[in-house]
């Protein structure tokens, strides 16, 4: 609100001292002076806009929020999301409006084509992440998933936070011997048909199964981690339409819906309507079967050649009211404590992005002590990490399913 014409002129002059003299309007937080930076978060309310889809990540959130709260007196807020893009276009909506210093987002969990398009309209605040005092701990220079999100390079504009890999689970109970392929898969569908699906895209899920579909069957896939280019989608992904027009018709109610998530997926899969599913967890099967949503039967395989696999990151918003505290809340998901109680399939199953090598003895025991569960596979059986492509190949994939198939 603007002072009337006829405040006496020190008395207008005030608010514009008092703001200078901020130093939030000075400067944004140096994460090279660390100690300054926990001081400058105490007291902080931090949002953060998390997808909200999992119980199990809400519970490992709410976790987070009462050790920050407990160690550095930040409250951390939860804002639930159905997609991360909603997060994005609320950042990019402040800018147009000009509201660079007060915005509402304070951190994201984000990467892929979120991180591309937030760094490519210059949303995003940093460099920061590789002065937090646990990012040593993913030994970057032997590490590069940490540096390069979806081959974009991460430049220091978010913090790795967690690994994922895509595996398949199937229940041992109904099937004799599980595909290894996606050719594989196929064949198997026409003798089984009905109990197979995969959740809806453009669902992470969904994309991650139509992108290693096309990874296995395109001809070449070199292409597919450069920008793409109109004039060559239609002939890569030509071999991907062909196999899903074929897939649809044998999928669960014959491909006419999807499930909308990975726990839609995992309640089918509990509820004895399909055999085979998919998780980004590794240990997804063994939690479940823990916790009692899937029989003890259920096991998990990867296929011959490889499986997308990919790191999640925390950024912070250009215009984030509270940097400090969101770059120590990102510092704490890093720490050894938060990143094993993350990895136990009990609380989530999520996989580290520390470089084990690099702990100490008591810290490297947590990860040791894990039980991983029976449905795990073990880490030298997990096979090679296919990356994941180009961000414009995976949107492009998403818009071009979704017209493909979407109301059939």
């Amino acid at each position: 609100m603007s002072l009337p014409r006829s405040c006496h002129a020190l008395a207008a002059s005030l608010p514009l001292l008092a703001l200078l003299a901020s130093p939030t309007a000075l400067a944004a937080p140096d994460p090279g002076d660390w100690q300054s930076v926990v001081e400058e978060a105490r007291g902080q309310t931090v949002y953060w806009y998390a997808w909200a889809g999992e119980e199990r990540t809400n519970d490992y959130i709410q976790w987070t929020a009462d050790r920050v709260a407990e160690r550095y007196d930040i409250e951390l807020v939860h804002v639930k999301l159905s997609d991360t893009a909603e997060a994005v276009s609320r950042v990019l909506a402040e800018k147009q409006a000009g509201n660079d210093e007060r915005g509402n987002v304070d951190m994201i969990w984000i990467n892929g084509e979120n991180f591309a398009t937030m760094k490519a309209n210059d949303l995003l605040f940093g460099p920061w992440s590789e002065q937090l005092p646990h990012y040593p701990l993913t030994d970057p220079d032997n590490t590069p998933a940490v540096r390069y999100d979806w081959t974009i390079p991460v430049d220091g504009l978010e913090s790795p936070w967690s690994s994922s890999q895509v595996v398949f689970y199937y229940d041992t109970a109904l099937v004799d011997s599980h595909p290894r392929s996606m050719p594989e898969l196929l064949d198997w569908a026409h003798d089984n048909p009905g109990e197979f699906t995969y959740a809806r895209v453009p669902n992470f899920l969904g994309n991650a199964f139509i992108t290693q579909a096309l990874l296995e069957l395109a001809d070449d896939t070199e292409i597919l981690y450069e920008p793409m280019q109109e004039e060559d989608f239609e002939a890569v992904t030509a071999p991907l339409w062909a196999f899903l027009d074929e897939l649809h018709p044998l999928l669960w109610r014959s491909g006419r819906a999807f499930p909308g998530n990975s726990s839609e997926l995992r309640r089918l899969m509990g509820d004895g309507e399909i055999s085979i599913a998919l998780s980004f967890s590794t240990t997804e099967a063994s939690g479940a079967i823990a916790n009692f949503e899937l029989p003890d039967s259920v096991r998990s395989y990867v296929h011959d050649h490889g499986m997308i696999g990919n790191m999640s990151f925390m950024a912070i918003p250009y215009n984030a009211q509270h940097k400090a505290g969101a770059m120590v809340v990102a510092n704490y998901l890093l720490s050894p404590a938060a990143q094993a109680h993350k990895q136990d399939p009990l609380v989530w199953g999520s996989n580290t992005v520390l470089s084990l090598e690099t702990l100490e003895p008591d810290d490297r025991a947590r990860f040791d002590d894990i039980d991983l569960g029976i449905a795990t596979l073990p880490p030298d059986e997990l096979g090679e990490v296919l990356g994941q492509p180009h961000p414009s190949w995976v949107d492009a994939l998403a818009e071009a399913w979704q017209a493909r198939y979407v109301g059939r």
